[in-house]
């Protein structure tokens, strides 16, 4: 299973990567604008991501900074969100890098944001979590790119591992 979560890890790295991509094509307004998502624009959809990023790895880990809020825009500005964005998604990697299958399984204990009491859970079905909330929320990113008659890129699971070999 640990082969699994460390393939997802790096797959999220790289489709981020090719969002933002497309996404960087944006100006500030079309950037900012609703275009009727569930967090309203590409800067809401793209700062939500990274901030349920840094509220599980913080959980996870112990370490990082973490809002308070699902909704938290925390860098309403295109470029300082890349960069974010950027190291967080090397956080991630290097995480699950250091994991092994004892840890995949091995309970921990943490208070969602939503419902504050605590849950007892394994790591592994809270990556699981982690790594679909990516890729359902990067779809509605790419909605907004082709809803705009945008580039939008190809964030398909087996390109990735055509590309890198992972999974292989």
């Amino acid at each position: 299973m640990y082969d699994t979560f460390r393939m997802m890890a790096h797959y999220n790295r790289w489709a981020n990567r090719r969002l933002y991509h497309c996404a960087g094509k944006l100006t500030p307004d079309e950037f900012a604008a609703d275009r009727g998502v569930f967090f309203r624009s590409m800067s809401g959809t793209l700062n939500h991501l990274l901030a349920t990023d840094r509220i599980w790895m913080r959980r996870m880990t112990g370490t990082g900074d973490a809002p308070d809020r699902l909704d938290a825009v925390l860098f309403p500005e295109f470029a300082p969100l890349v960069e974010a964005r950027a190291a967080e998604d090397e956080r991630i990697v290097a995480f699950v890098d250091s994991l092994d299958e004892t840890a995949l399984q091995t309970p921990f204990t943490y208070r969602p944001v939503t419902n504050p009491r605590d849950i007892t859970q394994p790591l592994m079905p809270v990556l699981s979590h982690l790594f679909n909330h990516q890729t359902h929320h990067r779809g509605q990113a790419h909605a907004i790119l082709t809803g705009m008659k945008r580039e939008a890129p190809s964030l398909d699971l087996i390109l990735f591992q055509r590309e890198s070999g992972m999974g292989f």
